[in-house]
């Protein structure tokens, strides 16, 4: 049969042609042997010119309709629709070529028995010739699958498996009875229970989950059904995303952390989006970002005026711009983007821009986030957090910006590290500007981890897997929160709508997730186990490697408990603690000082009392200050502190606007 699958596909239909020339008269004679039910020379001769007939009218017909170009091993239940006009155009072009010629007085018994048997001889030879050659071709490597949905999905799903030779489909399982024992694209249906029996008996290796419209709730309880069997899982894509409603082998995916936590979006407020946004000029700090990125494509889509991009990172501000130029393109939106090299730390810069394009709103996303980067070099996150944030702000209220929205984080309450106590002293200064401006709105948007961005475990991890562990887990009761970044920025564009000014707005992120939890679902929607549970060869370790500088266990939303709803289901407005800005100003002159003369001891103990909450869980990580503290690196620290002096002449910019 291997020589047969090597030949060209004119050889083939050629074969098929042939096929149905030679059985197509045999299908007739036996249709005439039905209706008469005897078998005499008479007889043959009366039907002998529609005998030779029958496949010399069928097969151009069938040619025309395009059945000798099917594929056989491709072939579905479609292919039935043809067959049967094929047949019947057949059988009357037939019918009218005895009237004509008046060849003979022939039954219209026999013509209908020839209709059925001609439908039932073509269907069922291209199925037998589809099975066949499916069994030849799934000799190999194909990786043995159960697929778990026996709807429409998992029928296109089955046939489309079938069809090629990576992946054998050996059973569908659905949690309906009506379909246990029911036989599906071939492959036969079973209940969800009998999972384990099948995974030994018929050595499946993968599980397809093959659901699109299933809620990612009940999608989250299949999973945990599931993970115990320690099988590899994969799913297919969303109803929406498959194309002309047909599923495609490259659909299948791997599970996503998405599909572990069981989150269902909220259809988002398109007023409450727009509102900020539509015919307006809006500005993105750190447009390169995770977060920043993402609101970029949200904003973009909702007609702005004009959308302005602000990156320090020159790499990431040309791939944002390329990316929200082809959105324009493909959307037919002409919305003009203008890219700005730099960072909220040029407030001439920042405020010449916003002077200068009139800018309605602000989304300030830039920030160093990552807590041990910051940590050992604090003095530069407490520049670009809490000077670059003062400086924005100070240009916005000069340039009468309406809208000014904060991109905070979940580590600004109670924060055990440099990053949460900046992105907090952030937060105060908004609050405090928010009493004394009231041109400009100021709010905040307070969110955990998301997923997928710079920095994120799930990439790791999933990465750890695949090169066989160990998984690094700096502690096994460490817990946070997790949002899709889409999600993350679909509702930060709804919160800066609602605020009155000096708004924290807190986004429900859902149940609190135990890593070390992710981490043993991962290796066990991966179909393998984690060593300690097994001893097999390609178990996986996790390792725990200890907390990081600065990382804390458990992330909290809210300092307090004041908090009260809003008009969105996922967005919360908490009160929290203020602090006048004539107290802060001074406060923050002193931190400025601190910084220029690099004075570790003293950045942390302001940062502490600004922000009370502050508890550091770790001495100073900075390296420069480490350095410092050994009695060789003397010298070199005091020629590092005299060229800080070079540094001074931005003191006076920095002074002016405090």
């Amino acid at each position: 049969m291997k020589p047969f699958l090597e030949l060209s596909r004119l050889q083939k239909q050629l074969i098929a042609a042939t096929a149905d020339f030679l059985l197509l008269p045999l299908t007739f004679y036996l249709s005439v042997l039905l209706r008469y039910d005897s078998s005499t020379p008479q007889l043959f001769q009366m039907y002998f010119w529609m005998i030779i007939t029958a496949p010399l009218i069928s097969i151009p017909i069938f040619l025309r309709l395009g059945l000798y170009r099917a594929v056989i091993r491709f072939i579905d239940q479609k292919i039935v629709y043809v067959v049967v006009l094929g047949v019947t155009l057949s059988v009357i072009c037939m019918a009218a070529f005895a009237t004509f010629t008046h060849t003979a007085t022939l039954s219209r018994g026999v013509f209908g028995i020839y209709w059925v048997s001609a439908i039932l001889y073509v269907v069922s030879s291209r199925f037998l010739a589809r099975g066949y050659l499916l069994r030849v071709n799934d000799r190999g490597g194909a990786v043995r699958v159960a697929i778990y949905g026996a709807g429409h999905s998992g029928m296109q799903l089955a046939s489309a498996l079938r069809a090629g030779s990576e992946y054998l489909p050996v059973a569908l399982l659905d949690d309906k009875k009506e379909l246990h024992g029911a036989t599906i694209a071939g492959v036969r249906v079973w209940s969800p229970d009998q999972l384990p029996r099948l995974i030994a008996d018929k050595q499946i290796k993968e599980v397809l989950l093959a659901m699109p419209s299933l809620r990612k709730a009940e999608q989250k309880v299949i999973l945990e059904r599931l993970e115990p069997l320690k099988v590899k899982i994969k799913v297919t894509p969303p109803i929406a995303s498959l194309i002309n409603g047909e599923l495609r082998v490259q659909d299948i995916r791997d599970i996503e952390i998405e599909d572990l936590l069981g989150r269902d979006s909220v259809e988002p407020n398109p007023q409450l989006i727009a509102s900020c946004i539509a015919g307006k000029t809006v500005l993105v700090t750190g447009a390169g970002g995770s977060i920043g990125s993402e609101l970029c494509r949200q904003i973009i889509r909702q007609s702005p005026k004009r959308l302005l991009v602000l990156d320090m990172s020159e790499f990431a501000l040309y791939s944002i711009e390329q990316e929200l130029r082809e959105i324009n393109d493909t959307h037919d939106l002409a919305i003009e983007v203008l890219p700005f090299l730099g960072t909220v730390l040029q407030a001439d810069k920042c405020e010449r821009i916003l002077r200068t394009f009139a800018v309605d709103t602000i989304y300030h996303a830039a920030a160093y986030k990552h807590v041990p980067l910051v940590e050992h070099n604090p003095i530069q996150g407490v520049r670009n957090n809490v000077f670059g944030t003062l400086l924005l702000a100070q240009a916005a209220i000069a340039a009468k910006v309406s809208s000014f929205v904060l991109i905070s984080t979940d580590k600004a309450v109670r924060p055990t590290n440099v990053m949460g106590a900046t992105k907090r002293l952030s937060e105060l200064i908004l609050q405090a500007f928010s009493e004394t401006s009231h041109q400009t709105r100021f709010c905040m948007v307070r969110f955990g981890n998301v997923l997928g961005s710079s920095g994120s475990v799930v990439p790791l991890f999933r990465k750890q897997i695949m090169a066989g562990g160990p998984i690094t887990l700096t502690h096994p009761e460490i817990t946070r929160y997790f949002m899709t970044i889409p999600e993350a920025a679909q509702l930060v564009l709804q919160a800066g709508a609602m605020g009155d000014g000096g708004d924290v707005f807190v986004l429900d992120m859902g149940e609190p997730v135990k890593i070390i939890d992710l981490a043993t679902r991962m290796v066990h929607l991966s179909g393998l186990e984690v060593r300690g549970d097994s001893d097999a060869k390609d178990a996986i370790e996790i390792q725990h490697v200890g907390l990081r500088p600065g990382e804390k266990l458990y992330e909290e939303l809210l300092i307090g408990n004041n908090v009260e709803g809003t008009q969105h289901p996922l967005i919360m407005r908490a009160t929290e603690a203020e602090m006048p800005w004539s107290d802060l100003q001074k406060m923050l002159q002193a931190l400025d000082q601190a910084c220029i003369e690099f004075d570790y001891e003293q950045v942390r103990t302001l940062l502490q009392q600004i922000v009370p909450e502050y508890a550091p869980q770790c001495g100073i990580e900075d390296f420069l200050w480490q350095e410092k503290s050994r009695p060789a690196s003397t010298t070199a620290l005091e020629r590092d502190k005299q060229s800080n002096t070079d540094r001074r002449s931005t003191r006076h910019e920095l002074k002016q606007v405090i």
